[in-house]
């Protein structure tokens, strides 16, 4: 069993340490199943990628803007947002935490 609030307070002050204000924990592996610890500081980011056949962020504090083109979307604290399945990055709007879950296929 994992501490989700001690995983987001480690690697939020890691984040803080870090040159690109960010740190990620890959916490449960199972089969396609994945879901990790994300932390950035404020204007840190995730540059634009391809999401897995399904995703989800559940942002456990701070605030992040899910980036796609048009639609951005911003997504505060305690908010679970679907991550659609098109190219997208994360923008911290300020220091944040966020569980990222995503089903990579099928085994």
């Amino acid at each position: 069993m994992d501490d989700v609030t001690a995983l987001a307070a480690e690697h939020l002050a890691l984040a803080r340490k870090d040159p690109h204000g960010r740190s990620a924990y890959l916490f449960l592996h199972d089969g396609p199943l994945r879901q990790s610890v994300i932390a950035l500081t404020q204007g840190a980011s995730l540059e634009e990628h391809n999401t897995p056949p399904a995703a989800s962020i559940h942002v456990l504090q701070g605030s992040v803007r899910l980036t796609e083109g048009t639609a951005d979307q911003d997504i505060p604290a305690g908010c679970v947002q679907r991550v659609p399945p098109l190219r997208h990055g994360v923008l911290a709007l300020e220091d944040a935490v966020f569980i990222l879950t995503a089903v990579t296929g099928t085994d």
